[in-house]
């Protein structure tokens, strides 16, 4: 069995982070345009998010 050893010495970068109110503005659904495709980022009743094609 191999043993990885991981360096801790140095932080992981932060990854972007955006809130989703300020996405979405004040509406329920908006539209993600990535590589020529629409994805539906919708806010549902129950404060829950959902992604689809």
């Amino acid at each position: 069995m191999q043993t990885v050893a991981f360096n801790s010495a140095r932080p992981l970068p932060a990854k972007p982070r955006i809130d989703s109110a300020r996405l979405l503005d004040g509406a329920r659904e908006l539209v993600i345009e990535h590589a020529g495709q629409e994805y539906h980022l919708r806010l549902t009743r129950n404060d829950k998010l959902i992604l689809t094609k």
